[in-house]
C-alpha cells in the first residue's frame, strides 16, 4: 500500500511537470504567433545595403543608404530602427547622416570598427562621421571608430598659421536633442574627436576617447552652442584638451571623468570671436587628471569683445603631477593683455576639495583682465604639493577678487 502510494505520488508530480511543459509551450506559440506590437525595432544591417568588411573597399555610400532607409524610408516611419555596424572593419570617408528621421527612435549600433579614408580632399565639411538635425538617437556599441589620424597629422599648421582649417572631427553632432553616445570607443581622431554644437539634452556615458599626448588639437570633446550635455563615467588622453566648453555651452556637467595625457577641462578659449554667446551653469565633479599640462582651466583672449563666463563648480578633483593644475588666464593665445585686455567677465567660480601634486611651483594662478576683473572666485579646501618637492609651491592673483575657505595650500595669495 506504501508502495502505492509513493507510485501514486510520482505519477501525480510527473504530470504536473507535463502539464506545465504543456502550458509553456502554449504560451512560447502564442507569442510567437502575436504580432509586431506598436512600436517595435526593425534592424538595418550596413551589409546588407553593400558595405564590405576588410577597410580596403570604401563603404560610404552604403552607410548612407542604410541611414536613409531607417531614419526616413518607409519602413521607419513610426518605428524604432536600428542601424547595425557589424564586425569588422568598414572603410568610410566623409557621410553626414541627416534628419529628422519618420522613426520615432534610432539605435546606431558599432560592433565592429569603422575606419576613417585618410585622403584629407574628401573631406569638404570638416567633419568625419557627422550626425545633423535628430532627435531620439543612440549611438552606442562595443566597437571603435577609428579616424587614422596619425596618417594626416603633419598637415596641422595651426601652431603657425592662425587662420587654418582644422582637420575633420571624428564624430560632429549638430542640432542633435534627446540623444547619447554610449561604451563607443574613438581612437587617432584627425581633429577633435567629439564636437557637440547647435544641440540639446545630450549624454555622453562611459566613453573611451585617445590619441597620442603629441597629437595636435584632438580635443575629446568640444562643446559650443548648446545646452543640458552631460559627460560621465569616461577616460579621455589626447592630444589638447580632455574637453573644451567654447561659447554658448550652457548647463554642462562632467562626473567621474579620468583625463590625461591632454591639456586638462577647460573652459574656453573665449573672446576669440564676435557676439559670442555666454558661458554658464558648468558643474565638474570626481575627476581625476594624470600628467596634463593644465588641470581646471579658464581661458580668453586680450582684447575681446564682452561676454560672461560665470556660475561654474569644480569640485572633488584630484590632481597626479598637473603642470597648472587651478589656473585663469586672460590673456591666451598672444597678443598684449595690458593694451588690449580681455572684456570677457569672468565671475562667481567656485574650486573645492582639489587636492594632488603640481609640475610646478605656481599651482594656483589667475590672471585676470583689468578691463573686467574676476569677481567671485571661491577657493574651498585646496590641498596642493610639489610634485618634486624642489620648492614650496605658490598662489599668484592679478585682477582677482578671490575668497577662501578651509584648508589652502598653496597659501592664499
Amino acid at each position: 500500500m506504501a508502495g502505492w502510494g509513493r507510485r501514486a505520488s510520482l505519477e501525480i508530480a510527473l504530470f504536473l511537470v507535463l502539464l506545465l511543459c504543456i502550458i509553456h509551450e502554449d504560451v512560447a506559440a502564442a507569442r510567437i504567433r502575436r504580432p509586431r506590437p506598436a512600436g517595435a525595432e526593425k534592424v538595418f544591417n550596413v551589409m546588407r545595403f553593400g558595405a564590405k568588411k576588410g577597410g580596403s573597399i570604401d563603404c560610404t555610400q552604403a552607410f548612407a543608404d542604410t541611414w536613409i532607409a531607417a531614419c526616413r524610408g518607409p519602413l521607419s516611419k513610426g518605428i524604432n530602427t536600428r542601424v547595425v555596424v557589424p564586425n569588422g572593419v568598414f572603410l568610410v570617408s566623409a557621410s553626414l547622416f541627416e534628419g529628422p528621421c519618420t522613426a520615432t527612435g534610432i539605435v546606431f549600433e558599432i560592433r565592429g570598427t569603422i575606419q576613417a579614408d585618410t585622403d584629407i580632399s574628401n573631406y569638404p565639411n570638416n567633419a568625419w562621421l557627422g550626425w545633423d538635425t535628430v532627435d531620439n538617437m543612440l549611438i552606442a556599441g562595443s566597437g571603435t571608430i577609428d579616424g587614422q589620424g596619425q596618417k594626416v597629422w603633419e598637415y596641422n599648421d595651426c601652431k603657425t598659421n592662425p587662420n587654418c582649417i582644422h582637420l575633420p572631427s571624428a564624430v560632429h553632432f549638430d542640432d542633435i536633442t534627446n540623444s547619447m553616445i554610449r561604451n563607443i570607443h574613438v581612437q587617432n581622431a584627425m581633429g577633435f574627436n567629439l564636437h557637440i554644437v547647435n544641440s540639446k539634452s545630450v549624454r555622453v556615458k562611459n566613453v573611451r576617447i585617445i590619441a597620442p599626448g603629441k597629437s595636435p588639437n584632438t580635443d575629446g570633446v568640444h562643446i559650443s552652442k548648446s545646452s543640458n550635455v552631460s559627460i560621465d563615467n569616461s577616460f579621455i588622453g589626447t592630444g589638447d584638451d580632455c574637453i573644451s566648453l567654447g561659447p554658448g555651452s550652457i548647463d554642462v556637467s562632467i562626473n567621474n571623468l579620468i583625463c590625461g595625457p591632454g591639456h586638462g577641462i577647460s573652459i574656453g578659449s573665449l573672446g576669440k570671436g564676435p557676439d559670442e554667446m555666454d558661458v554658464t551653469g558648468i558643474k565638474v565633479k570626481n575627476c581625476t587628471l594624470v600628467g596634463t599640462t593644465n588641470g581646471l582651466r579658464i581661458k580668453t583672449w586680450p582684447g575681446s569683445p564682452p561676454s560672461n563666463a560665470r556660475d561654474m563648480v569644480f569640485s572633488d578633483i584630484t590632481m597626479k603631477d598637473v603642470m597648472n593644475p587651478i589656473i585663469i588666464d586672460q590673456g591666451y593665445g598672444g597678443g598684449d593683455p595690458v593694451s588690449k585686455p580681455s572684456k570677457v567677465q569672468v565671475s562667481d567660480i567656485v574650486f573645492e576639495n582639489v587636492k594632488g601634486t603640481s609640475g610646478s611651483e605656481v599651482a594656483v594662478n589667475l590672471m585676470c583682465s583689468k578691463a573686467v576683473p574676476c569677481s567671485n572666485v571661491q577657493l574651498n579646501n585646496i590641498q596642493l604639493t610639489k610634485a618634486l618637492a624642489a620648492r614650496e609651491i605658490t598662489s599668484s592673483c592679478v585682477n582677482a577678487k578671490v575668497g577662501y575657505s578651509g584648508a589652502q595650500l598653496p597659501p592664499a595669495c
